[in-house]
């Protein structure tokens, strides 16, 4: 019988992309604070400071290449067409890869939105944000990211997609992120939770129930997309 694969990745997948973390190891924190860069407080007081910064990250982010992970990701969605792809990652990489219908919670970084509709989105040429350019509705364009203490538009769906789960798979997360790490609640009981992490993310009441590959990314999607495929599909 086939299977709705439902998978979930985070910022460990895009490192080994070579893109900095937030929160790891030297991660961007380290020399960037949240309220100067990544909220709408930060927007409004020092918008030049935000477009300069988006542009760094964007350039980063185009300039990278889609690892063994993102690949073997877009594999499981060719063996399975009906998997789901939900990412916390503002890159492209899993759509460079080959992945479709990918839900970005947090935003995009080759796109920009309006400062006051949050879902009227543009495509950006190349990485360079002018600040002063201006959405068709008027207002002024923003990054298309999700900044601390906004809402999550995506979300409602991704709830939605975790509910139909029969294989949920988590990969490069911490799971501290809220709302996007309360998806495991969404999992229907039956689900399986693999999650695939060098370390061990806080997985609260799902401990027991989560099977854990001790892996970098690169790895273990790889190895856990071919046993899938051997398993229900040869």
């Amino acid at each position: 019988m086939t299977k709705k694969i439902v998978v979930f990745t985070g910022a460990g997948v895009s490192a080994e992309s070579g893109l900095g973390t937030f929160r790891g190891s030297d991660g961007m924190w380290d020399r960037y604070r949240i309220e100067d860069v990544c909220t709408h407080e930060a927007w409004l007081n020092n918008p030049q400071l935000c477009v300069e910064f988006y542009n760094m990250r964007r350039r980063e982010a185009l300039a990278a290449q889609p690892n063994a992970a993102h690949y073997a990701i877009a594999r499981l969605q060719e063996a399975f067409p009906d998997t789901q792809v939900i990412t916390q990652n503002i890159d492209n990489l899993h759509e460079r890869a080959g992945s479709h219908n990918v839900i970005h919670l947090h935003g995009e970084i080759t796109k920009l939105r309006s400062e006051t509709n949050q879902l009227a989105t543009i495509d950006l040429d190349g990485w360079e944000q002018h600040y002063g350019d201006r959405h068709p509705d008027g207002s002024l364009l923003r990054p298309y990211v999700v900044f601390f203490g906004e809402d999550v538009p995506y979300f409602p769906l991704a709830c939605e997609v975790a509910s139909q789960a029969d294989i949920l798979i988590v990969v490069g997360t911490s799971l501290n992120v809220y709302p996007a790490a309360s998806l495991l609640h969404y999992a229907p009981t039956h689900a399986k939770i693999i999650v695939i992490d060098p370390n061990k993310p806080e997985l609260g009441i799902y401990t027991d129930r989560a099977f854990h590959l001790q892996y970098p990314a690169s790895i273990g999607v790889p190895e856990l997309v071919k046993k899938l495929i051997d398993t229900y599909l040869l």
